[in-house]
C-alpha cells in the first residue's frame, strides 16, 4: 500500500503547530542556521516542541539544512546535527555533500551504539541538488539519501520515468506556492550581482524585478515587465495522477508564509487527499494519523496567489508568468458596475460577500493598481482612496480577505485520533483496555472492591470514560460486557480513563535508514559569471511571446542575443538553448 504524505512550511513553532493541526502529515522547518530562508531560523527548543506535537499523531519534522556551507562553519553545523537529533528530528534537507557526509557518518556511528537507532536522522535531497533525471535520483540514493525532492519542472511523465528507474528511494514534489524561475540551485543571479547567496539562504529575488526586453539593434521589444516572475503552483487538482507517477510526499511552498496561508492551503490539500484515500482504500493511506474538523472552508484561491499554474505538468504551459505584479492578485470576485467620486458599485455572485478592510486590485493597461476598502455596503464599496483608472467593465480582484483572514485568527481545526476502549472487571478490581486507529494499544488497571449497583451503569460509565478533552484522542466505541453488574465511582472511571490514555505510547513512524557514508562530490559555488549561466529556466521568453518555432509560434522579428535591463543598469544576456528547451541567462 502506498503512503501519501502532505508535507507543510513551518515559519516558526506556531505555524508548524497550525500545520499538524490542520492536516498535515509531516512539517519542514529552519533550524538557528542552515535553511534556505535565511530569516526563517528557529531554536532547537521550539524545534523539539512542534517534535513532540507531531509525533503524537504519527507526523514528521523535517528540517532545512539546505545550504552550502562554508569551512568554518563546519563544526557549528556538526553541532546543530546533534541538537537536531536530541530534539527527535526525523529527518534533515541538504544541499551541500559537506553536510550529507557528516550526517551519514553521524547516522552509522549512532546505530551502532543506540538501541532502536534513536537519534538516526534520514538524509533528504533538497531540490537545490537539482534533481531532474533518473540517473540523478539514482546517484543521491546510492550515496546515502532515503528521499529526493524533484526539480518543480518535471511532468507526471517524467516523475514516473524516474520511479520506475528508481523505485526504493522517496520521491517527494511541489504541489503549491511560489515558483522560481530558475532551476533550483542554479541560480547565481543575487551572488553575482549583489553578492548574496541563493544557496546561502540570501535570495534578492531579482526575478521579481521589472525588466526592459532589449533586441540587439537596442529596439525595446517589452517594457518595463515582469518577465521572469511565474505565477504560483498549484496542483490541487492532480494529487491523484502524481501518486500514480511515484510522488510519496506533497510538499507546500511557504517558510516565510504567515500562519493563516499555512492553515488554509494545508486544510485545502489533506482534504484533497483524505478523498483520494476514500476512493481507493486498498492503494493509498496517509502517513499519519488522526481527522481534522475544520471550521472554514477552505480554499486555496482565498489566500496569497500570484495566480495559478500547474507549470508543466503535462507538458509546456503558454501562461505560466504574470508579467504585471510579483504581489499578490487573488482571486477575481466580480466587474464594475458604476464608478461614482468617492464609491463604486459592483457587479458580483450573490455569494460574494464584501467586508470593511477587504484589499482589492485591477489592471489599468499593464499595470496593477490596488485599494483598500474603507466601509462595505453591499456592493457599494468606498475605498480609503478612490483609485484611477476604474471604469465600469473593470474586473476585480480580491489579494486580501478581511473576513476570512480574521476567522482564520481562531482556533479553526481540531485534530483527532479515534481510541475503541474496553472495560472489564478483573479478580481485584477493573481494567480498561484502548486500542487506537493507529493500532497503537495501552491499558490501566485499578484496584478496588467490586459493588453491585442497583441500577444500569453504561451510560455513566460511557460519559466518564469519553470525557478526553485536552487529548489528541476521541472515542469511537466503548466495550462493556453484556449487563456490566457493577458500580463504579465516577472518579474511579476517571482515574482509569486518565491512567490508560498517558500510558498510550506515539503511533508509530517510519523508521528512518541509516544509508552509507560515501565519497561524494563536491558542488561549489560558481565563480567564472561570464561563462557560466545565472540562471537556468524552463519559462523561456521565446515561447511566452508566441514566437517560438518549434513549437508552433511566428518565427521572431527581433535580431539576437536579447537582453533582459533593469533601470538601474544590471542586465542579463539571454541564451536559448533549444535542445534541452531551457532559457539561459547571462551576465553581460
Amino acid at each position: 500500500m502506498q503512503t501519501l504524505e502532505l508535507l507543510s512550511p513551518a515559519k516558526n513553532l506556531a505555524t508548524g503547530l497550525a500545520a499538524i493541526d490542520h492536516g498535515a502529515d509531516a512539517v519542514y522547518i529552519g533550524p538557528r542556521r542552515g535553511g534556505a530562508r535565511a530569516s526563517a531560523g528557529n531554536s532547537t527548543d521550539d524545534i523539539a516542541a512542534l517534535c513532540r506535537h507531531a509525533h503524537h499523531f504519527g507526523a514528521r519534522v523535517y528540517a532545512t539544512v539546505n545550504t552550502l556551507v562554508r569551512d568554518d562553519e563546519l563544526e557549528d553545523t556538526r553541532r546543530l546535527l546533534d541538537e537536531l537529533a536530541e530534539a527527535d528530528v526525523d529527518a534533515v534537507l541538504v544541499q551541500d555533500v559537506a553536510v550529507a557526509r557528516m550526517l551519514l557518518q553521524r547516522n552509522m556511528a549512532v546505530a551502532g551504539r543506540e538501541v532502536g537507532g534513536r537519534g538516526v536522522m534520514q538524509l533528504h535531497a533538497s531540490t537545490q541538488t537539482d534533481n531532474r533525471t533518473a540517473e540523478r535520483v539514482r546517484w543521491l540514493g546510492d550515496r546515502g539519501f532515503t528521499r529526493v525532492v524533484l526539480a518543480r519542472e518535471l511532468s507526471v511523465a517524467d516523475i514516473r520515468s524516474i520511479h520506475e528507474a528508481v523505485p526504493e528511494v522517496e520521491l517527494e514534489a511541489f504541489v503549491h506556492g511560489a515558483l522560481c524561475v530558475s532551476y533550483s540551485g542554479r541560480c547565481y543571479a543575487s551572488e553575482c550581482y549583489l553578492g548574496r547567496s541563493a544557496n546561502r539562504g540570501e535570495c534578492a529575488q531579482m526575478c521579481r524585478m521589472k525588466y526592459d526586453l532589449v533586441d540587439a539593434d537596442g529596439r525595446i521589444v517589452q517594457r518595463q515587465r515582469h518577465l521572469l516572475s511565474l505565477k504560483d503552483m498549484c496542483r490541487l487538482d492532480h494529487l491523484e495522477e502524481m501518486a500514480e507517477a511515484g510522488v510519496s510526499s506533497f510538499k507546500i511552498e511557504g517558510r516565510l508564509k504567515d500562519v493563516s496561508y499555512v492553515k488554509n492551503v494545508t486544510a485545502a490539500y489533506s482534504q484533497a487527499l483524505d478523498r483520494l484515500v476514500e476512493a481507493h482504500p486498498d492503494r493509498y493511506r496517509r502517513a499519519s494519523w488522526g481527522h481534522c474538523r475544520y471550521a472554514f472552508q477552505p480554499d486555496v484561491q482565498r489566500s496569497f496567489n500570484r495566480g495559478f499554474t500547474t507549470y508543466g505538468l503535462h507538458g509546456r504551459e503558454q501562461d505560466i508568468c504574470n508579467p504585471y505584479t510579483p504581489k499578490s492578485m487573488g482571486a477575481p470576485v466580480g466587474t464594475v458596475r458604476q464608478v461614482q467620486r468617492q464609491w463604486l458599485s459592483v457587479s458580483a455572485p450573490t455569494t460574494t460577500v464584501f467586508a470593511n478592510g477587504d484589499g482589492l486590485c485591477f489592471l489599468d493597461g499593464e499595470q496593477l493598481v490596488g485599494f483598500r476598502v474603507n466601509r462595505a455596503e453591499g456592493m457599494r464599496l468606498f475605498p480609503a482612496q478612490m483609485p484611477q483608472g476604474l471604469r465600469p467593465g473593470t474586473m476585480l480582484y480580491r489579494n486580501f480577505d478581511q473576513a476570512f483572514e480574521r476567522l482564520l485568527e481562531g482556533d479553526t481545526s481540531e485534530r483527532k485520533m479515534k481510541l475503541e476502549m474496553a472495560l472489564s472487571a478483573t479478580e481485584d478490581g477493573f481494567r480498561l483496555d484502548l486500542r487506537s486507529e493507529a493500532q497503537v494499544v495501552a491499558e490501566a488497571h485499578v484496584v478496588a472492591e467490586h459493588q453491585m449497583a442497583d441500577k444500569p451503569q453504561r451510560d455513566n460509565i460511557v460519559r466518564q470514560l469519553t470525557r478526553l478533552g485536552g487529548t489528541p484522542y476521541e472515542c469511537a466505541t466503548v466495550d462493556l460486557p453484556h449487563l456490566f453488574p457493577y458500580f463504579i465511582p465516577s472518579s474511579l472511571l476517571a482515574d482509569l480513563r486518565r491512567r490508560a490514555v498517558k500510558a498510550l505510547p506515539d503511533p508509530p513512524r517510519h523508521k528512518p535508514q541509516t544509508g552509507m557514508a560515501a565519497t561524494l562530490l563536491p558542488l561549489p559555488e560558481r565563480e567564472d559569471w561570464p561563462k557560466t549561466p545565472l540562471m537556468q529556466c524552463r519559462h523561456c521568453l521565446r515561447y511566452a511571446l508566441g514566437r517560438c518555432v518549434k513549437h508552433g509560434g511566428k518565427r521572431p522579428e527581433w535580431r539576437e542575443p536579447l537582453h533582459l535591463l533593469l533601470e538601474n543598469g544590471m542586465q542579463f544576456r539571454l541564451e536559448f538553448d533549444c535542445g534541452r528547451c531551457q532559457m539561459n541567462l547571462f551576465s553581460s
